[in-house]
Protein backbone atom coordinates (compact mmCIF):
# COMPACT_ATOMS: atom_id res chain seq x y z
CA UNK A 1 0.00 0.00 0.00
CA UNK A 2 1.34 3.68 -0.61
CA UNK A 3 2.41 5.28 2.35
CA UNK A 4 -0.18 8.14 3.68
CA UNK A 5 0.71 10.65 6.49
CA UNK A 6 -1.34 13.12 8.23
CA UNK A 7 -0.09 16.65 8.97
CA UNK A 8 -1.52 19.75 9.60
CA UNK A 9 0.05 21.89 6.52
CA UNK A 10 1.45 20.26 3.52
CA UNK A 11 3.87 22.56 1.62
CA UNK A 12 3.98 21.46 -2.58
CA UNK A 13 7.16 22.66 -3.71
CA UNK A 14 11.13 22.52 -3.12
CA UNK A 15 12.22 25.85 -4.54
CA UNK A 16 13.40 28.16 -1.78
CA UNK A 17 10.27 29.74 -1.65
CA UNK A 18 8.36 26.07 -0.68
CA UNK A 19 11.42 25.54 1.74
CA UNK A 20 11.43 29.10 3.23
CA UNK A 21 7.60 28.38 4.22
CA UNK A 22 8.29 25.28 5.56
CA UNK A 23 11.04 26.65 7.69
CA UNK A 24 8.68 29.55 9.02
CA UNK A 25 5.87 26.80 9.58
CA UNK A 26 7.59 24.52 11.09
CA UNK A 27 9.66 26.98 13.72
CA UNK A 28 6.14 27.43 14.65
CA UNK A 29 5.59 23.70 15.88
CA UNK A 30 3.01 22.94 12.77
CA UNK A 31 2.61 19.37 11.66
CA UNK A 32 4.08 20.19 8.15
CA UNK A 33 5.33 18.10 5.39
CA UNK A 34 7.20 19.94 2.05
CA UNK A 35 6.36 17.63 -0.95
CA UNK A 36 8.34 18.05 -3.90
CA UNK A 37 9.29 16.07 -7.20
CA UNK A 38 13.00 17.98 -7.52
CA UNK A 39 14.57 19.36 -4.40
CA UNK A 40 16.41 22.99 -5.61
CA UNK A 41 16.54 21.94 -9.36
CA UNK A 42 14.11 24.24 -10.71
CA UNK A 43 14.30 27.82 -10.59
CA UNK A 44 15.63 28.33 -7.69
CA UNK A 45 18.50 25.98 -8.99
CA UNK A 46 19.31 28.83 -11.59
CA UNK A 47 18.80 31.70 -9.47
CA UNK A 48 21.78 34.66 -9.63
CA UNK A 49 21.97 33.96 -6.10
CA UNK A 50 21.81 38.07 -5.81
CA UNK A 51 20.75 39.13 -2.24
CA UNK A 52 18.76 41.96 -3.44
CA UNK A 53 17.74 44.88 -0.40
CA UNK A 54 14.76 46.30 -3.09
CA UNK A 55 16.28 49.53 -3.33
CA UNK A 56 14.83 50.31 -6.68
CA UNK A 57 11.63 48.64 -6.19
CA UNK A 58 8.50 50.13 -6.74
CA UNK A 59 7.49 51.26 -2.66
CA UNK A 60 4.79 49.58 -1.27
CA UNK A 61 3.91 46.65 -3.94
CA UNK A 62 3.66 43.50 -2.19
CA UNK A 63 6.98 42.19 -3.60
CA UNK A 64 9.19 45.71 -2.20
CA UNK A 65 7.43 45.29 1.05
CA UNK A 66 8.16 41.02 1.20
CA UNK A 67 11.84 41.58 0.21
CA UNK A 68 12.54 44.64 2.68
CA UNK A 69 10.56 42.30 5.44
CA UNK A 70 13.17 39.41 4.26
CA UNK A 71 16.23 41.55 4.28
CA UNK A 72 15.14 41.87 8.07
CA UNK A 73 15.44 38.36 8.57
CA UNK A 74 18.29 37.26 6.39
CA UNK A 75 21.22 38.20 8.23
CA UNK A 76 20.75 36.17 11.14
CA UNK A 77 19.40 33.34 9.30
CA UNK A 78 22.73 33.05 6.74
CA UNK A 79 24.40 33.56 10.11
CA UNK A 80 23.05 30.89 12.14
CA UNK A 81 22.85 28.08 9.45
CA UNK A 82 26.47 28.88 8.13
CA UNK A 83 25.34 30.11 4.95
CA UNK A 84 28.37 31.01 2.31
CA UNK A 85 27.43 34.78 1.67
CA UNK A 86 30.04 37.51 -0.27
CA UNK A 87 28.46 41.00 0.35
CA UNK A 88 30.39 42.70 -1.98
CA UNK A 89 27.66 45.31 -3.17
CA UNK A 90 26.20 46.55 -6.05
CA UNK A 91 27.10 49.24 -8.76
CA UNK A 92 25.04 50.97 -11.43
CA UNK A 93 26.10 53.01 -14.26
CA UNK A 94 24.94 55.10 -16.86
CA UNK A 95 26.14 55.38 -19.93
CA UNK A 96 23.93 58.25 -21.10
CA UNK A 97 21.66 60.97 -20.67
CA UNK A 98 18.23 58.75 -20.30
CA UNK A 99 19.84 56.55 -18.28
CA UNK A 100 21.21 58.97 -16.24
CA UNK A 101 17.78 60.37 -15.57
CA UNK A 102 16.96 56.98 -14.53
CA UNK A 103 19.76 56.25 -12.07
CA UNK A 104 19.21 59.84 -10.36
CA UNK A 105 15.71 58.95 -9.85
CA UNK A 106 16.76 55.93 -7.64
CA UNK A 107 18.33 57.69 -4.46
CA UNK A 108 14.75 59.09 -3.30
CA UNK A 109 13.32 55.53 -4.15
CA UNK A 110 16.04 53.74 -2.38
CA UNK A 111 15.27 56.18 0.77
CA UNK A 112 11.18 55.12 1.02
CA UNK A 113 12.06 51.74 1.08
CA UNK A 114 14.98 52.40 3.67
CA UNK A 115 18.14 51.35 2.06
CA UNK A 116 20.68 53.05 1.78
CA UNK A 117 22.64 53.89 -1.36
CA UNK A 118 25.56 56.29 -2.52
CA UNK A 119 25.82 58.50 -5.61
CA UNK A 120 29.20 58.72 -7.17
CA UNK A 121 30.77 60.99 -9.88
CA UNK A 122 29.79 60.64 -12.88
CA UNK A 123 25.70 59.60 -11.69
CA UNK A 124 26.97 56.04 -11.15
CA UNK A 125 25.11 54.57 -7.95
CA UNK A 126 26.78 52.02 -5.56
CA UNK A 127 24.24 50.00 -3.18
CA UNK A 128 26.72 48.82 -0.72
CA UNK A 129 24.23 45.81 0.73
CA UNK A 130 23.40 44.28 -2.40
CA UNK A 131 24.96 40.66 -1.53
CA UNK A 132 25.74 36.75 -3.19
CA UNK A 133 25.13 33.60 -1.95
CA UNK A 134 24.94 29.96 -3.65
CA UNK A 135 21.09 29.72 -4.51
CA UNK A 136 21.22 25.67 -4.02
CA UNK A 137 23.26 25.64 -0.63
CA UNK A 138 20.82 28.27 0.38
CA UNK A 139 17.65 26.37 -0.65
CA UNK A 140 19.26 23.43 0.72
CA UNK A 141 19.78 24.80 4.04
CA UNK A 142 16.25 25.95 4.61
CA UNK A 143 14.79 22.26 4.42
CA UNK A 144 17.41 20.84 6.37
CA UNK A 145 17.06 23.42 9.36
CA UNK A 146 12.73 22.84 8.51
CA UNK A 147 13.45 19.33 9.15
CA UNK A 148 15.76 20.00 12.34
CA UNK A 149 12.65 21.41 13.56
CA UNK A 150 9.98 18.46 13.01
CA UNK A 151 9.25 18.95 9.16
CA UNK A 152 8.71 16.40 6.95
CA UNK A 153 10.48 16.07 3.58
CA UNK A 154 8.73 13.59 0.94
CA UNK A 155 10.71 13.93 -2.20
CA UNK A 156 10.03 12.29 -5.44
CA UNK A 157 6.48 13.45 -4.32
CA UNK A 158 5.08 14.85 -7.66
CA UNK A 159 1.55 15.99 -6.97
CA UNK A 160 -1.19 14.67 -9.23
CA UNK A 161 -4.52 15.37 -7.69
CA UNK A 162 -5.42 17.78 -4.67
CA UNK A 163 -9.20 16.55 -3.02
CA UNK A 164 -11.65 17.56 -0.62
CA UNK A 165 -11.39 14.73 2.55
CA UNK A 166 -13.66 16.39 5.35
CA UNK A 167 -12.44 19.40 6.42
CA UNK A 168 -9.36 19.12 4.99
CA UNK A 169 -7.51 18.28 1.95
CA UNK A 170 -5.97 14.77 0.32
CA UNK A 171 -2.63 15.12 -1.43
CA UNK A 172 -1.94 12.76 -3.68
CA UNK A 173 1.22 11.86 -5.89
CA UNK A 174 2.27 10.06 -8.85
CA UNK A 175 3.35 7.07 -7.22
CA UNK A 176 0.04 6.88 -5.11
CA UNK A 177 1.49 8.18 -1.78
CA UNK A 178 -0.70 10.48 -0.16
CA UNK A 179 -0.73 13.89 2.49
CA UNK A 180 -3.86 14.25 4.39
CA UNK A 181 -3.74 18.14 5.84
CA UNK A 182 -5.90 21.00 6.93
CA UNK A 183 -4.36 23.43 4.52
CA UNK A 184 -2.18 22.82 1.40
CA UNK A 185 0.28 25.52 0.78
CA UNK A 186 0.72 25.88 -3.60
CA UNK A 187 4.48 26.90 -3.76
CA UNK A 188 5.26 25.01 -6.99
CA UNK A 189 7.14 27.71 -9.25
CA UNK A 190 6.20 27.04 -12.70
CA UNK A 191 3.53 24.26 -12.15
CA UNK A 192 1.65 26.59 -9.77
CA UNK A 193 -1.33 27.06 -12.40
CA UNK A 194 -1.50 23.32 -13.01
CA UNK A 195 -1.71 22.58 -9.03
CA UNK A 196 -4.28 25.73 -8.95
CA UNK A 197 -6.84 23.92 -11.41
CA UNK A 198 -6.17 20.50 -9.24
CA UNK A 199 -8.72 22.79 -6.78
CA UNK A 200 -10.58 23.89 -9.35
CA UNK A 201 -9.17 27.47 -9.65
CA UNK A 202 -8.70 28.73 -13.01
CA UNK A 203 -7.94 32.23 -12.35
CA UNK A 204 -4.10 32.68 -13.13
CA UNK A 205 -1.47 31.72 -15.21
CA UNK A 206 2.22 30.95 -15.32
CA UNK A 207 4.59 31.28 -18.53
CA UNK A 208 8.52 30.43 -17.70
CA UNK A 209 10.56 33.10 -18.69
CA UNK A 210 13.87 32.10 -20.10
CA UNK A 211 17.15 33.66 -18.58
CA UNK A 212 20.40 32.68 -20.32
CA UNK A 213 23.56 32.64 -18.31
CA UNK A 214 27.62 32.43 -18.91
CA UNK A 215 29.85 31.66 -16.71
CA UNK A 216 33.64 32.95 -17.03
CA UNK A 217 37.23 32.17 -15.20
CA UNK A 218 37.92 35.54 -14.03
CA UNK A 219 39.81 36.85 -17.41
CA UNK A 220 43.93 38.03 -16.37
CA UNK A 221 43.18 35.69 -12.88
CA UNK A 222 41.85 39.13 -11.37
CA UNK A 223 38.10 37.86 -9.73
CA UNK A 224 35.83 40.66 -9.96
CA UNK A 225 34.81 42.42 -6.38
CA UNK A 226 31.35 43.58 -7.26
CA UNK A 227 27.87 43.25 -8.62
CA UNK A 228 27.61 45.75 -11.82
CA UNK A 229 24.27 46.12 -12.85
CA UNK A 230 22.91 47.94 -16.20
CA UNK A 231 19.91 50.73 -15.90
CA UNK A 232 16.59 48.55 -15.09
CA UNK A 233 13.80 48.64 -17.21
CA UNK A 234 10.13 47.98 -16.37
CA UNK A 235 10.24 44.15 -17.94
CA UNK A 236 13.66 42.94 -17.03
CA UNK A 237 16.81 43.90 -15.09
CA UNK A 238 18.83 43.24 -17.72
CA UNK A 239 22.29 41.56 -18.17
CA UNK A 240 24.44 41.78 -14.71
CA UNK A 241 27.89 40.97 -14.65
CA UNK A 242 28.54 39.51 -11.02
CA UNK A 243 30.74 37.08 -9.29
CA UNK A 244 29.77 34.00 -7.68
CA UNK A 245 30.87 32.23 -4.17
CA UNK A 246 33.47 29.77 -5.78
CA UNK A 247 35.62 32.64 -7.88
CA UNK A 248 33.64 32.41 -11.11
CA UNK A 249 32.32 35.49 -13.04
CA UNK A 250 28.53 35.14 -14.34
CA UNK A 251 27.05 37.56 -16.97
CA UNK A 252 23.22 37.26 -17.63
CA UNK A 253 20.18 36.83 -18.19
CA UNK A 254 18.52 37.03 -21.31
CA UNK A 255 14.78 37.27 -20.65
CA UNK A 256 13.09 34.85 -23.51
CA UNK A 257 9.16 34.76 -23.22
CA UNK A 258 8.17 31.07 -24.01
CA UNK A 259 5.44 28.32 -23.77
CA UNK A 260 7.41 25.44 -23.20
CA UNK A 261 8.10 24.58 -19.26
CA UNK A 262 10.53 22.04 -20.19
CA UNK A 263 12.99 24.32 -22.77
CA UNK A 264 16.06 24.41 -20.21
CA UNK A 265 17.99 25.45 -23.36
CA UNK A 266 20.71 27.70 -24.09
CA UNK A 267 20.07 29.65 -27.53
CA UNK A 268 22.87 29.72 -29.92
CA UNK A 269 22.54 33.48 -30.39
CA UNK A 270 22.52 33.82 -26.02
CA UNK A 271 25.95 34.02 -25.84
CA UNK A 272 26.40 36.91 -28.50
CA UNK A 273 23.23 38.67 -26.66
CA UNK A 274 24.60 38.34 -23.64
CA UNK A 275 28.80 39.66 -24.13
CA UNK A 276 28.14 42.49 -26.50
CA UNK A 277 25.92 44.02 -23.20
CA UNK A 278 28.18 42.49 -20.24
CA UNK A 279 31.57 44.39 -22.31
CA UNK A 280 29.44 47.58 -21.46
CA UNK A 281 29.64 46.82 -18.03
CA UNK A 282 33.22 45.00 -17.61
CA UNK A 283 35.42 45.29 -21.07
CA UNK A 284 37.31 42.33 -19.87
CA UNK A 285 34.27 40.10 -20.67
CA UNK A 286 34.55 41.20 -24.27
CA UNK A 287 37.50 38.39 -25.24
CA UNK A 288 37.14 36.27 -22.74
CA UNK A 289 35.40 33.04 -23.42
CA UNK A 290 32.99 31.07 -21.20
CA UNK A 291 33.73 28.11 -19.41
CA UNK A 292 29.69 26.94 -19.27
CA UNK A 293 26.24 28.22 -19.47
CA UNK A 294 22.72 27.56 -18.46
CA UNK A 295 19.68 28.91 -18.73
CA UNK A 296 16.88 28.99 -16.13
CA UNK A 297 12.96 29.82 -16.28
CA UNK A 298 11.23 31.98 -14.25
CA UNK A 299 7.83 31.37 -13.43
CA UNK A 300 6.10 34.46 -14.45
CA UNK A 301 2.34 35.40 -14.52
CA UNK A 302 0.50 36.53 -17.01
CA UNK A 303 -0.63 40.33 -16.10
CA UNK A 304 0.11 38.85 -11.80
CA UNK A 305 3.21 39.19 -9.98
CA UNK A 306 3.27 37.89 -5.95
CA UNK A 307 -0.19 36.65 -6.38
CA UNK A 308 -0.24 35.15 -2.80
CA UNK A 309 -3.23 34.11 -1.09
CA UNK A 310 -6.01 31.39 -0.69
CA UNK A 311 -7.54 30.22 -4.07
CA UNK A 312 -11.20 30.86 -2.92
CA UNK A 313 -13.99 32.00 -0.26
CA UNK A 314 -13.46 29.33 1.94
CA UNK A 315 -10.27 27.47 0.42
CA UNK A 316 -8.05 25.42 2.20
CA UNK A 317 -5.11 25.62 -1.00
CA UNK A 318 -3.18 28.99 -0.51
CA UNK A 319 -1.27 29.80 -3.78
CA UNK A 320 2.10 31.58 -3.59
CA UNK A 321 2.85 31.85 -7.15
CA UNK A 322 4.08 34.58 -10.04
CA UNK A 323 7.22 35.22 -7.93
CA UNK A 324 9.75 35.56 -10.23
CA UNK A 325 13.32 36.47 -10.42
CA UNK A 326 13.21 37.93 -7.07
CA UNK A 327 12.38 34.63 -5.24
CA UNK A 328 15.62 34.38 -3.41
CA UNK A 329 15.17 37.90 -2.37
CA UNK A 330 12.16 37.79 -1.02
CA UNK A 331 11.88 34.19 0.35
CA UNK A 332 11.94 34.73 4.42
CA UNK A 333 9.16 37.69 3.79
CA UNK A 334 6.93 35.75 1.78
CA UNK A 335 7.19 32.27 4.48
CA UNK A 336 5.86 35.31 6.86
CA UNK A 337 3.56 36.62 4.79
CA UNK A 338 1.98 32.92 4.38
CA UNK A 339 2.55 32.24 7.95
CA UNK A 340 0.12 35.45 8.89
CA UNK A 341 -2.76 33.83 6.13
CA UNK A 342 -2.62 30.55 7.78
CA UNK A 343 -3.29 31.80 10.80
CA UNK A 344 -5.92 33.65 9.50
CA UNK A 345 -7.51 30.38 8.05
CA UNK A 346 -7.99 29.33 11.89
CA UNK A 347 -4.58 27.45 12.63
CA UNK A 348 -2.94 28.47 15.85
CA UNK A 349 0.42 30.14 15.42
CA UNK A 350 3.28 29.26 18.20
CA UNK A 351 5.77 31.23 19.21
CA UNK A 352 8.30 31.63 16.62
CA UNK A 353 11.32 29.00 17.99
CA UNK A 354 14.93 29.82 17.68
CA UNK A 355 17.22 28.62 14.77
CA UNK A 356 19.14 25.69 15.38
CA UNK A 357 21.74 25.54 12.71
CA UNK A 358 23.65 23.06 11.62
CA UNK A 359 25.64 21.30 8.80
CA UNK A 360 25.75 22.86 5.84
CA UNK A 361 25.01 21.26 2.78
CA UNK A 362 27.21 20.48 0.38
CA UNK A 363 25.79 19.47 -3.56
CA UNK A 364 28.91 17.72 -5.36
CA UNK A 365 29.01 20.38 -7.74
CA UNK A 366 28.75 24.23 -7.91
CA UNK A 367 24.98 25.43 -8.21
CA UNK A 368 25.25 26.92 -12.01
CA UNK A 369 26.36 23.70 -13.44
CA UNK A 370 24.34 21.42 -11.15
CA UNK A 371 20.66 22.25 -12.31
CA UNK A 372 22.17 23.08 -15.62
CA UNK A 373 23.43 19.14 -16.36
CA UNK A 374 20.60 17.81 -14.41
CA UNK A 375 18.33 19.13 -16.70
CA UNK A 376 19.92 18.15 -19.69
CA UNK A 377 20.05 14.77 -18.24
CA UNK A 378 16.21 14.59 -18.28
CA UNK A 379 15.50 16.63 -21.22
CA UNK A 380 13.04 15.31 -23.35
Amino acid sequence: MAPESDVEIAVIGGGVVGCAVTLALARRGFPVALVEAELALGASGTNSGILHTAFDSIPGDLETELILASVARRDRLLEALAIPVLRCGALMRPFDDSQRAAVAAVPAVARRNGVTVVERDGGGLEIPAEAITDPVVYTLALAAEAERHGAGLRTRFRVESIKADGSGLRVGSASGATVRCSVAINCAGLEADSIARLRRDESFSIYPRKGEFLVFDPPSGVELNQILMPVHTKRTRGVLVFPTIDGKIVAGPTAVDLEDKRDWSVRASAREEIVSKAAALYPPLAAAQPVFAYAGLRPAGRGVNYLIGPAGTGSRLVNVAAVRSTGLSGSLGIAEHVTSIVGSLGVALAPEAPLEGGPVPQPDRPWWRRTAEYRASVAP
